[in-house]
């Protein structure tokens, strides 16, 4: 089966992660793809539920063998990718599959899957408030939060590519929306 695919991209803290298990705990039949990274596990992250944490070296011989559908180079030296078993996976289980993907990755994805993919960013309501929600995690040194705001700037510019924009300035309004969308693609 090939089904469908969600593709869910924001800069880091625009809340779509929160989204996305949202719309997980509402019985779809869709399931979240897990990325691959060689970034460093954080305090309660699982391998193979949050992410498949593999060593650099790992990582570049999947690149080598082709086992991504796509992959990139976020942040220096660290690498996220999707493995194409994660979504063979999926599909071998009857079910769609909802990713969450830098800017990039994402629109690769669209191309690759342009019938059956729905893009979706999430746009955070300003850059203050961004900042504010990056610092709430208190998970980032200065330097990579000064990194992520940037980034975040880069990144809202290419949120036109997409499918549907969301603006995450209300969560419950934004899971509503964001909900009844994909419902709706789900069932064409």
């Amino acid at each position: 089966m090939n089904g469908k695919i969600v593709i869910f991209s924001a800069p880091s803290g625009s809340g779509k992660t929160t989204l996305i298990r949202h719309i997980l705990e509402k019985g779809l039949p869709i399931e979240f793809s897990i990325s691959a990274t060689n970034r460093t596990q954080r305090e309660g992250e699982i391998n193979g539920k949050d992410y498949y944490f593999l060593t650099t070296e790992e990582f570049k011989q999947k690149i080598e063998a082709q086992a991504f559908i796509e992959w990139e180079e976020v942040y220096q030296n660290h690498y996220y990718g999707t493995l194409r078993s994660e979504l063979t996976r999926i599909w071998l289980h009857n079910k769609h599959v909802i990713m969450d993907l830098d800017v990039v990755g994402g629109l690769n994805i669209k191309k690759q899957f342009p019938q059956n993919s729905l893009s979706i960013f999430v746009m955070p309501p300003s850059h203050e408030i961004l900042r504010e929600r990056l610092l709430l995690r208190n998970s980032e040194s200065p330097e990579n939060l000064e990194k992520r705001i940037q980034k975040a700037i880069y990144e809202m510019q290419f949120a036109e590519q997409f499918d549907k924009i969301f603006v995450n300035d209300h969560l419950p309004t934004a899971q509503s929306a964001v909900l009844q969308c994909v419902k709706s693609f789900l069932n064409e």
